[in-house]
């Protein structure tokens, strides 16, 4: 939590004015069972009516002063909370963004969500909290009983007695709750993962009617989530009974004490209430400060989560080399690489030299290491071992901003975002003009795409695009990269969803483009490889063929296979 505390600067002010406010409106609460007591002594005992409208006026002004008090708590309180977590959450989202693709794969999308949404809030309300109550019920307890202290000695003694098995209750509950919470908190980090997964792959699990299967996965999961949040609700469910039994027990003590003392003449009976009212006071502050504590160890367990991941400094080393003049060469030499947990390398003594302007069609079956070949030329992942060369000089030595400025990278899935197709494709270069997001649309064969929408370049787009079909969400991702007018362009099987004509017409265009960039095509289409420059075929993570279309049909069975169960006539006619 410490480590957090850095994020409340700036907010040094509502810190200190929230607290303050809060002491001041306990200060005037205090004074509250003095009234009634000689609204009893001096005005109903005394049948002193003008004396009892005094004093109610009294009441009245010291409640509206507390109100004032305690608004003004709650809003220097809350504007340092939410500031806090504002802050937090920058943060926290600058960090993961500038976290290696390795973290971010072993974090998990279910964990940095939590961390982002139910951590944050959990923290959020502990500051707010804090800052209102954690100086204020102290201060009501101790008060209330010194207050004892100067109605009467013998009847405060019960004050002393009470306090210490309140505050054994309070804080022993804490202590064993604390580590239920935090398992609570992981269990809603699978609860959350679940619920990620069923609904990003909701068609896929219609389609193979795994519904009931994941029904019951998924309610396995909240039942684990409900389990352990009855245990921990169950303990905390004690505070309120048995703070409720000691404090009845203190007061029909009290009341025993207080009646022998009226009776001999010390109090009176205005005191007494006065002493039944603090002792009241005492009760409520104590299950304020109860729930507060509960609260408190909630969020420390989230802020230490969240911590952890502010910990996390990118496993890369960035460079400071600029790409502005990179021309497109990329040479890998004897490069392995393998995933963070792996058992054995995806990529296994790769070896390739790209020329600027060559297009490299990279072919082989799933899980061959395709992705993985392409991630590396942009540094999203580091190798393993040897070396891959950006016009001669190593990918770790680039400015990772200006490196990515200069490659063009088309992923497998095809993700747009919320906002409009304008909006979308100047993710490629804000500055762009529309001329020059026509001319990309163009090359991307998605001209005719954006013409038919009403709005053509301001036509909306919904969230991951699913206003569009797949293979038109492809050509508007192209078109996104293009936009860059990248160096190396990187299409990883971002044609998966286009039918031969419109794949060969882009193949084309990009080929025809002024300076046409280094690019990189992956897919599991012969075709669309056929007439690369120079063609990497990849079985199980090794270079098992490299060279053209004919000579690896001369030379490789692997690239064979694949060709000729794609293409069976030609099969026959050799035969």
């Amino acid at each position: 939590m410490k480590q957090l505390l850095r994020y409340m600067k700036g907010y040094e002010k509502q810190c200190v004015l929230g607290p303050l406010f809060k002491l001041l409106e306990a200060l005037f609460e205090l004074l509250v069972p003095l009234v009634v007591a000689r609204i009893v002594d001096q005005g109903i005992a005394a049948g002193n009516r003008g004396y009892v409208v005094q004093m109610c006026l009294v009441m009245v002004a010291l409640g509206v002063v507390g109100l004032i008090m305690s608004v003004s708590a709650q809003y220097f309180s809350a504007v340092a909370a939410v500031g806090f977590s504002t802050r937090l959450r920058h943060a926290l989202m600058e960090n993961i963004l500038g976290l290696s693709y390795s973290q971010v794969d072993q974090l998990g999308s279910s964990t940095m969500i939590t961390r982002m949404t139910s951590d944050v809030n959990q923290v959020q309300n502990g500051v707010n909290l804090t800052l209102r109550l954690l100086l204020r019920s102290p201060f009501v307890v101790f008060g209330a009983m010194i207050m004892a202290f100067t109605i009467d000695f013998s009847a405060a003694l019960v004050f002393v007695g009470v306090i210490p098995v309140l505050c054994v209750i309070v804080f022993g509950l804490m202590l064993i709750t604390m580590p239920m919470y935090r398992r609570v908190q992981v269990s809603l980090d699978g609860v959350t993962s679940a619920t990620r997964q069923n609904l990003s792959g909701v068609r896929v699990l219609r389609a193979f009617c795994k519904e009931d299967t994941e029904v019951e996965s998924f309610c396995g999961s909240t039942a684990q989530l409900t389990q352990a949040q009855l245990i921990a609700g169950r303990v905390s469910a004690l505070m309120n009974p048995l703070t409720y039994v000691v404090i009845n027990l203190a007061v029909v003590l009290l009341v025993r004490v207080g009646a022998i003392q009226v009776e001999s003449g010390i109090l009176t009976q205005g005191l007494v209430i006065a002493l039944y009212n603090y002792m009241s006071q005492i009760l409520v502050e104590l299950i304020k400060m109860a729930n507060l504590i509960i609260t408190i160890s909630k969020s420390l367990a989230c802020a230490n989560r969240v911590a952890k991941v502010l910990e996390l400094k990118s496993s890369q080393q960035p460079g400071s080399r600029g790409a502005e003049n990179l021309r497109g060469e990329v040479e890998f030499r004897d490069v392995t690489a393998q995933y963070g947990g792996a058992a054995n390398p995806s990529l296994e003594h790769i070896s390739f030299h790209a020329q600027p302007g060559q297009t490299i069609g990279i072919i082989g079956g799933t899980g061959s290491g395709k992705t993985t070949l392409v991630n590396l030329i942009p540094r999203l992942y580091d190798a393993l071992s040897g070396q891959v060369l950006l016009d001669g000089v190593e990918a770790a030595a680039y400015d990772p901003e200006a490196l990515h400025q200069a490659i063009g990278l088309v992923p497998q899935k095809a993700v747009l975002f919320k906002g409009t197709i304008r909006e979308n494709l100047l993710w490629g270069n804000p500055e762009a003009s529309d001329e020059e997001l026509w001319a990309a649309l163009e090359t991307a064969q998605a001209r005719e795409v954006v013409k038919d929408k009403e709005g053509e370049l301001n036509a909306p787009v919904e969230q991951g695009g699913v206003n569009f079909s797949g293979g038109q969400r492809q050509r508007l991702t192209i078109a996104r990269a293009l936009v860059r007018k990248p160096k190396i362009l990187i299409l990883d099987d971002s044609g998966s969803a286009l039918d031969y004509a419109t794949d060969a017409n882009l193949r084309m265009a990009i080929r025809r483009m002024e300076n046409p960039p280094t690019t990189f095509l992956v897919s599991q289409r012969a075709a669309s490889v056929r007439y690369a420059d120079e063609i990497l075929v990849l079985d199980d993570g090794i270079l098992v063929g490299q060279g053209t279309h004919d000579q690896l049909l001369e030379t490789c069975p692997v690239y064979q296979e694949i060709y000729y169960s794609q293409f069976p006539k030609e099969v026959r006619h050799d035969a």
